[in-house]
C-alpha cells in the first residue's frame, strides 16, 4: 500500500498495473459475487434507483443523525469533568500522549560550552604548542588555555575556559615539532556551542498540548525530564456479543469466527486508547447491564445488538439504565444502526453493529472523535483526492468506502460490505462518498487508517 506522500508528477500506477492478489479487487476489474460491490451494474428497478433519484427514507431514518454531525457529537461529547486528571509518567511511556502543561527547560542547553566538532581548542593565534594531554566528552573541567596553547578535543567536550574556538581536525596539521597549523583563519568561538546557545533555564520549550513524539521525548530528556506530564489514555472495554461467535477453528454449525475480538483492541490503542479490558459476552440482558452498570471505563465499546431484533439488548439495557442518547442511529453506510450515549458525566458508550466492516465505520465515525477529545489529541486536518473510479452512492445516506491511495488520487476498493473485511484489509483510508454517489475524478474526502499515516509500530504499542 502507499500512503499518501508520493509527489505530483511521480508516476502513479492505473489500477490494471497492480497485483489483484495484493491489492485486493480494485473496483474498475468488475466484481462477480460483492455483496456491496464499489459500482455496480446500471439498473431501474425498484431496488436500484438511478444515482441521484431521491427514494423515501426507511422508517428507521426520521431518528438517524446524519455522518457529519453525528462526527461533530460524538468529539463534543465528553463533558469538561469528564476528562481525566494529568499524571506524570516516565519517558519512556509518554510516547503519543500530548503535553498536559509547558515543557520548561530545567537547565541551560548546552550547560556548558562544548566543542562541536573532534580537533583541538585554541586560545590566541597560531601556531599553538599542544598539550600532551587531550578533553574527551564526559570528563571532568580540563585547566584553561593560555595564548598559544592547544589541546586535542572530542566532540561535545567540554570546551576549557579561554578558548578561543575549536579547528577541525581536517583543517589543521602539526609540524615536526608538534605545533599545530591551522589551514583557515580561526574565528572567535568558531566551532563552540557556547553554554545556552539552545535555551535557557527557565524557557518554554513546547506548549502544553503538544502531541509527544520521539524528537519531544529526546527534547525533554536533553532538557533535564525524567518525566513528563500529560493528559492519560482514556481506558476503553470493549464488549464482544453474540452467542454464534467462536474465537478458534472454522466456521461451522451455524456459528462464525469472531473478528471483532482480535481486531478492536489494537484498533482502539492506535486511537490512543488503553484497553483495559476484552470480554465475550453472550445474548442475555441481565448479563449485558451488570457488564456496563460495573465497567469503571472511560468509554465502553459494544459489538452487535444495537438493532431491533430479539437479542439486541443495547436499546432496552441503556434505557433501563436512564442513559443519554446522544446519537442513535448515523445516516452511513455501512454502519447505520451504530449509537453513543452517555451513561454518566464521566462515562460513555459507543454501540457498533456487529459486522465488522459497519463496526469500523462506527469505530470512526463515534469512537475516535470522542477519543481524541478525551485524549485532548488535535484534529488532523481533512484532505480531499480525486476518485479514479466512480462510486455508486445510497440515496440519502453518505458512504464510507475502502481505498488505496495511488499518487493523487484515491482508488475505491471492492469487497466494501457491511460483514467484509477483505476491502479494508487492503486499505489506506476510507473514502466519504456522499449521497448520491460520486463520479469519477470527483474529489473525496479521505480519512487516513492509523497505520498508513504513521506505521504499525507506532500506532499499536
Amino acid at each position: 500500500m502507499t500512503a499518501r506522500g508520493i509527489h505530483a508528477g511521480e508516476h502513479a500506477p492505473d489500477a490494471e498495473d497492480l497485483d489483484v492478489e495484493e491489492v485486493l479487487a480494485l473496483v474498475n476489474e468488475g466484481s462477480t459475487g460483492s455483496c456491496d460491490s464499489a459500482v455496480p451494474p446500471p439498473s431501474t428497478s425498484p431496488a436500484h434507483p438511478p444515482q441521484g433519484t431521491p427514494r423515501k427514507p426507511d422508517t428507521d431514518q426520521h431518528k438517524a443523525t446524519p455522518w457529519p454531525e453525528a462526527r461533530a457529537i460524538a468529539g463534543r461529547a465528553a463533558r469538561t469533568g469528564s476528562r481525566r486528571a494529568p499524571v506524570s509518567v516516565p519517558l519512556d511511556s509518554a510516547l503519543g500522549l500530548v503535553l498536559a502543561a509547558p515543557l520548561v527547560a530545567l537547565s541551560d542547553l548546552p550547560s556548558f560550552d562544548t566543542s562541536a566538532m573532534d580537533g583541538w581548542a585554541v586560545a590566541g593565534p597560531g601556531p599553538w604548542a599542544v598539550r600532551e594531554d587531550g578533553v574527551l566528552a564526559g570528563h571532568a573541567r580540563s585547566e584553561p588555555l593560555s595564548d598559544g596553547e592547544a589541546v586535542r578535543i572530542a566532540t561535545g567536550a567540554r570546551v576549557p575556559a579561554d578558548a578561543t574556538g575549536v579547528i577541525r581536525s581536517e583543517h589543521g596539521r602539526t609540524d615536526d615539532k608538534g605545533r599545530l597549523h591551522a589551514a583557515r583563519d580561526v574565528g572567535h568561538g568558531q566551532d563552540i556551542r557556547p553554554r545556552g546557545q539552545e535555551c535557557r533555564s527557565g524557557d518554554h520549550l513546547l506548549p502544553g498540548g503538544t502531541l509527544v513524539t520521539p524528537a519531544v521525548l529526546g527534547l525533554a530528556a536533553a532538557a533535564g525530564y525524567d518525566t513528563v506530564t500529560v493528559v492519560p489514555r482514556p481506558r476503553v472495554e470493549v464488549l464482544i456479543l453474540g452467542d454464534e461467535l467462536l474465537t478458534e477453528g472454522l466456521p461451522r454449525d451455524g456459528l462464525i469466527r469472531d473478528a471483532l475480538g482480535p481486531m478492536l483492541p489494537s484498533w482502539l490503542r492506535a486511537l490512543g486508547a488503553e484497553v483495559i479490558a476484552v470480554r465475550r459476552l453472550r445474548d442475555d440482558a441481565k448479563t449485558l447491564h451488570k457488564a456496563i452498570t460495573g465497567s469503571t471505563a472511560d468509554l465502553i465499546v459494544t459489538t452487535g445488538g444495537t438493532a431491533s431484533g430479539p437479542v439486541d439488548h443495547v436499546h432496552p439495557t441503556l434505557r433501563g439504565m436512564g442513559a443519554e442518547l446522544l446519537v442513535d442511529g448515523v445516516k452511513v453506510r455501512p454502519g447505520h444502526p451504530m449509537l453513543l450515549a452517555r451513561i454518566k458525566d464521566d462515562q460513555h458508550l459507543v454501540g457498533l453493529p456487529g459486522n465488522p466492516l459497519a463496526a469500523i465505520s462506527g469505530l470512526l465515525t463515534l469512537a475516535e472523535p470522542l477519543l481524541r477529545t478525551l485524549s485532548a489529541h488535535p484534529a488532523t486536518e481533512p484532505y480531499a483526492l480525486p476518485l479514479q473510479d466512480a462510486v455508486h452512492g445510497h440515496p440519502y445516506d453518505t458512504r464510507l468506502i475502502p481505498a488505496v491511495l495511488r499518487g493523487d488520487s484515491a482508488v475505491p476498493l471492492h469487497y466494501n460490505g457491511p460483514a467484509m473485511l477483505r476491502g479494508i484489509a487492503a486499505a489506506d483510508a476510507l473514502a466519504v462518498v456522499p449521497p448520491g454517489g460520486a463520479r469519477q475524478g470527483q474529489q473525496a474526502e479521505l480519512i487516513d487508517l492509523p497505520w498508513a499515516v504513521a506505521g504499525i509500530g507506532v500506532c499499536f504499542t
